[in-house]
């Protein structure tokens, strides 16, 4: 029996969807929606077919993901969930639905992953967990989580890889109309907006940038265009990004990259000069280490068919 654990205050999209998924005929999974009571679901109210005890004859175990993480979980669904650990089940988590398994003590030791907007906050309060902000999903054996969105998606079809075989990952994949295989290992593609805001003491500097991305633009640059010394632009990047300004500046370069590759049909050549990344060569080298995947790639999974 394939599991989904649910409790009030879940998003609709992770549960929906994947339910969707491990619910297709040709999959033949026994699929139970597993809940002490009726539950809010976004907007909508869903009826579990078992009580929450019923985990405990699950294979697999599902958690979707919860909208709140900073509410308090219900010491009862949070047992459950371990429970059935305990009792050999796979647990799966979709989301933000690993802080569930983090509390838990599911895992302790183990790599993880989150939504790239949660993941600082899953390390801040759950040190023993390695969170790995940077991938898709990670498959641990036992324990598995997702990243935001379309990657429970794709750990879903990982799942079914796993468990009936890649005709039966690809027949799913057709019918959902999506790729029928990423890798778990791939970066999570959409990167973490800039701070701007008017008033802000780099939303100039940001423009700035954002227009002369084909330029060649040092540091020293850009501490000349702020009005501020080189240091003292490196203290307030660190604050308000989390990063250095090359670091940022190496960031948006990529970032405008996939724009380009999605959105225009400009050769690999030209858009390594229009982002500031000179050459094809270094393009492939520094996307690939960022993203996880060549350009060529990002750009026929990502690239609407028939172009724009």
């Amino acid at each position: 029996m394939l599991a989904f654990a649910v409790t009030d205050g879940m998003l609709h999209f992770e549960l929906t969807a994947t339910y969707e998924i491990f619910t297709a005929p040709q999959l033949d999974y026994d699929v139970k929606i597993c809940g002490d009571a009726p539950v809010r679901v976004g907007r909508f109210t869903l009826e579990p077919d078992l009580p929450l005890d019923g985990l405990g004859r699950a294979d697999t175990v599902v958690v979707p993901a919860i909208d709140d993480v900073d509410v308090p979980f219900d010491p009862a669904f949070v047992q459950a969930v371990k429970a059935a650990h305990d009792n050999g089940a796979r647990i799966v988590s979709l989301c933000t639905g690993a802080f569930v398994l983090a509390e838990a003590g599911l895992l302790d030791g183990l790599r993880a992953t989150t939504h790239w907007a949660h993941t600082d906050e899953l390390a801040r309060r759950y040190p023993r967990v390695e969170v790995d902000p940077d991938v898709l999903y990670v498959d641990n054996g036992q324990v598995l989580t997702s990243a935001g969105k379309a990657a429970a998606i794709d750990l879903s079809l990982h799942v079914i890889r796993a468990d009936l075989g890649a005709a039966a990952a690809n027949t799913a994949a057709r019918r959902l109309v999506v790729p029928p295989h990423r890798d778990g290992g791939q970066a999570q593609f959409v990167l973490a907006p800039v701070p701007s805001g008017e008033g802000h003491p780099l939303t100039e500097l940001f423009d700035w940038v954002s227009a002369r991305f084909d330029q060649m633009i040092t540091v020293e640059d850009m501490a000349r265009q702020a009005g501020m010394s080189s240091r003292h632009l490196a203290r307030l990047f660190r604050a308000v990004t989390g990063t250095t300004p090359l670091q940022w500046l190496h960031t948006q370069r990529i970032r405008r990259a996939q724009e380009l590759l999605e959105m225009t049909d400009n050769s690999v050549d030209q858009i390594a000069e229009a982002s500031g990344m000179g050459t094809a060569t270094t393009l492939r080298r520094h996307f690939h280490r960022t993203v996880g995947v060549p350009p060529d790639t990002y750009r026929r999974t990502f690239r609407p068919v028939g172009g724009r």
